[in-house]
């Protein structure tokens, strides 16, 4: 039998370990774009990793979006094998942070401790959280050598846009299958007392209108393409914003607005690109013959992907039709359905039972407005046993003066480590 009062309370114990790991982690600027310092994050958790007896290894995601010398996508896998056979419990999470940002009254990179909060970039979203995952693996591997089965940490790259050079890498090249791991939790920041269940699915693309470049003092030899973008931008107000309005999914996402479809206008570029922030000479006097825009659009189960897509398409050819001169091209960038684990999975009931057993209450059962790595692991890995479970509050990630509790990783450690002596010891599957 394992003493889960005894593991609590080691786990508690390691609460100077744990903010000392954040702290580290964050005061290591894993920016993405473009991607920089993956190899020293990960080598800094091999040290880590190998004090406390884990197998590791290091892999590139060499050939992926954004993969390059200057800036090359290593992840890391760390395992440790039980006296038993058994099941797998793999927790996973991502090492880049996004920009700063402005508007910080603190480093964000310094991990200040004020009142009883870590501050700095990716600390919610989600170094915090990789952190409590690991002090909860250490802990219960030393404390439990004999349990059954094994247990995996992964530290992935490129989560913040997309996870291709992260998540997805690993799970084509067989790291994320059901023959090999069994249950997933990936501690994004839904806060401690909740589980995630997936997330809503996303539709990037990007729409170009063209035009007819002239000199600027004469723009009726040209054709303007950025007034024609405004032509679409005009059609999405007035017509498809009020549509995905109407929309609601029965998904329990949080935070509530995002229970019906929306849609962000991620970027707009037309006419000449920026210059360098050194040049401070005058533009020219052209008329602008392309005009991009970038969109990100988030749709719900009860959407099919077809109907997503359809809805710009009509738009665009409607303005084809009527518009004289408009003409567009429409590009994929990604796609990803929406994913969603049953509530009744083994990975669910486990960390719900630990949620009750450490906080005295039973968990929220959420889904996450925007996607994550679950993704990956379920269209590729063909993984539905996975979850979203970790500290930190949602509505902080990519905000300036980013922060996390203490006692809040110390709680999620606590109840990832009652989920592993769970799942490694009792004949669960």
């Amino acid at each position: 039998m394992i003493d889960i009062d005894r593991l609590l309370h080691e786990v508690g114990a390691r609460r100077d370990s744990l903010v000392e790991l954040t702290r580290e982690l964050v005061a290591i600027p894993t920016l993405n774009p473009p991607g920089g310092n993956y190899l020293d994050i990960c080598q800094l958790l091999r040290k880590r990793f190998e004090r406390s007896g884990f197998e590791v290894e290091l892999h590139r995601a060499s050939g992926s979006p954004g993969d390059s010398d200057r800036f090359p996508r290593w992840n890391i896998v760390a395992r440790r094998d039980g006296a038993h056979p058994g099941p797998c419990v793999h927790f996973n999470g991502h090492t880049d942070v996004v920009a700063v940002g402005r508007d910080w009254t603190r480093d964000p990179f310094a991990g200040e401790i004020i009142d009883g909060r870590i501050y700095g970039r990716g600390t919610c979203d989600m170094k915090g959280g990789l952190a409590a995952a690991i002090v909860a693996a250490e802990t219960f591997v030393q404390l439990v050598p004999d349990f059954r089965g094994a247990v995996e940490i992964s530290a992935t790259a490129d989560e913040e846009t997309g996870g291709y050079g992260g998540v997805a890498w690993l799970a084509e090249n067989g790291w994320f299958n059901s023959e090999r791991v069994q249950h997933v939790i990936i501690p994004e920041p839904l806060n401690k007392d909740r589980i995630c269940l997936g997330h809503r699915g996303v539709w990037w693309a990007e729409i170009e209108t063209r035009g007819r470049i002239a000199h600027g003092s004469m723009p009726f030899l040209g054709d303007c393409a950025v007034r024609h973008m405004g032509a679409v931008l005009h059609a999405f107000e007035t017509d498809l914003f009020p549509a995905l309005a109407k929309k609601s999914t029965a998904m329990p996402v949080v935070p509530v607005g995002a229970r019906q479809s929306t849609l962000n206008i991620n970027a707009i570029h037309g006419g000449e690109p920026e210059q360098e922030v050194d040049f401070d000479g005058l533009p020219a006097p052209c008329v602008p013959d392309r005009c991009r825009m970038v969109i990100d659009r988030r749709f719900l189960f009860e959407e099919s992907l077809t109907e997503v897509k359809t809805e710009i398409s009509d738009i665009l050819g409607r303005l084809r039709r009527e518009r004289p001169g408009f003409d567009y091209a429409l590009r994929d960038v990604f796609e990803v359905l929406p994913v969603m684990a049953d509530e009744d999975a083994p990975v669910v009931t486990t960390v719900s039972d630990a949620i009750h057993r450490v906080l005295g209450r039973k968990p929220e059962f959420v889904v996450s407005p925007g996607t994550y790595d679950q993704k990956h692991i379920d269209r590729i890995g063909r993984m539905k046993n996975c979850i979203a479970y970790g500290p930190g509050i949602l509505d902080l990630a990519h905000q300036p003066d980013e922060w996390i509790g203490i006692d809040d990783m110390v709680d999620s450690a606590r109840i990832m480590s009652v989920s592993l002596a769970a799942l490694l010891s009792n004949g669960r599957e």
